[in-house]
């Protein structure tokens, strides 16, 4: 059984046509999350065939809603209690008021949240919320160099047999009507005047380093040069379990590509400084300039809600199908890591945010500045290794065989491990 309904959470037995004005509500709001096949009290009734629900959803939401608002809704199936149900991941939308085609701008036609309700909005809600959508953002503003190439851009939206004319460069937001660049232009363009850092030390600190590398032109040529250099620096590590050979990076490939994108698309480039990437010898440090966007908490983040700072350059992201829906960054990461003892660290002030990806192939003696317990070092190790013996343990702890026996045995009761084989033979996963 789920958690009761709340501000950020909405069940449905069943997909009905409502469904759009609930949606339509978080977006308006703050996002959150629409279960279907979960009756109201949080219990699981499941759904049918839930490839035909996620189609019929998207296509509602798409017919329905205007502007498009897709790119902030993430549909999955999901399993609770061997039942299949849907959920729907919403972000809370870049250009509100977000609203129902066939009602128009109007209070019939846009909904927002409060509390564990889906309500029309006030015409005091819908000014403000066109007034919040028209401040002033970094990426509008006219570029102060207007003298702008897009070689690199033109050639990856040719690549997904995308248009990169005049008239498309209006619509992203590149270019004003009169021919005048913008500043997401100026990002986009080889003469963007942001950089990536990247530095690789030697150590834990950063006394000694071994290169340092500096990443310039048009964004999405940082990205691409960024993210190969990375590469480099995250070597395929072999183990051999008997005959069978199991490579693993140092550090999850998609965890990287999700922090590297993060801190391009959400820093705050009203700062001139550079992002700045650090590789050591446990950890991969992403620090970008800018913290949270206004009204945001860490634990908001966390669940997967969204706010962005750069709408027009993360929607241009999306349309190359570089990002999905938003506000999935963190969670991927999050998810690179599920089934290991290390996990990822986010540390936020007020103007900088940083991503920390701990490396995997070690079995730590540490994990966030803390002593492992014996039982945690095990597991890491069996973790590592699959399956181990007795001896194992004692040779990784230091310790007697009846220790060894102990630990091993509450290991069992608490259901952490299993055992196979007997006597000499036994072995541990």
């Amino acid at each position: 059984m789920l958690p009761k309904e709340n501000e950020q959470t909405e069940y449905k037995r069943e997909l009905t046509n409502g469904l759009t004005k609930e949606v339509l509500a978080f977006i308006n709001t703050q996002g959150g999350s629409i279960y279907i096949g979960v009756n109201d009290d949080g219990s699981i009734a499941g759904v049918t065939d839930s490839d035909q629900i996620m189609l019929r959803i998207a296509s509602m939401l798409r017919d329905s809603i205007h502007p498009d608002a897709m790119m902030f809704v993430s549909i999955q199936a999901e399993q609770k209690e061997n039942k299949d149900i849907i959920h729907l991941l919403i972000s809370s939308g870049t250009n509100k008021p977000y609203y129902l085609i066939k009602n128009g701008l109007k209070p019939s036609g846009v909904y927002v949240r409060q509390g564990s309700a889906s309500v029309q909005a006030s015409p005091e809600q819908i000014r403000q919320m066109i007034k919040d959508a028209d401040g002033d953002i970094f990426e509008d503003n006219i570029s102060l160099n207007q003298e702008l190439t897009f070689k690199k851009t033109s050639d990856i939206f040719h690549k997904k047999n995308l248009k990169f004319a005049s008239e498309q460069m209006i619509s992203l937001g590149i270019m004003q009507t009169d021919g005048v660049y913008t500043n997401l232009g100026l990002l986009l363009s080889d003469q963007c005047p942001f950089t990536i850092k990247a530095a690789v030390f030697q150590d834990t600190g950063q006394k000694n380093f071994q290169d340092r590398r500096e990443f310039s032109g048009a964004l999405l040529t940082q990205l691409e040069d960024c993210f190969a250099y990375l590469q480099l620096n995250n070597p395929t590590s072999a183990k051999f379990q008997g005959l069978y050979r199991s490579d693993c990076k140092r550090y999850p490939e998609e965890a990287i590509r999700e922090a590297l994108l993060n801190s391009i698309v959400h820093r705050d480039y009203a700062f001139s400084a550079s992002n700045l990437v650090s590789v050591y010898n446990n950890r991969i440090e992403f620090t970008s300039i800018g913290g949270l966007v206004s009204g945001l908490q860490k634990e908001d983040i966390l669940l997967g809600i969204s706010l962005c700072r750069n709408p027009k350059l993360a929607n241009i992201f999306y349309r190359l199908e570089l990002i999905e829906a938003y506000g999935t960054g963190l969670l991927k990461i999050q998810n690179a890591y599920e089934a290991t003892l290390v996990q990822p660290d986010l540390r936020i002030s007020p103007n900088v945010f940083k991503v920390i990806l701990p490396r995997l192939e070690q079995a730590p003696d540490y994990v966030n500045d803390s002593p492992l317990s014996p039982e945690d070092k095990v597991l890491a190790y069996i973790k590592q290794h699959h399956a181990v013996t007795r001896k194992d343990i004692e040779t990784l702890l230091n310790t007697s065989t009846s220790t060894a026996t102990r630990i091993l045995q509450t290991l069992l009761m608490k259901k952490r491990i299993t055992r196979i084989g007997r006597g000499k033979q036994t072995k541990y996963m």
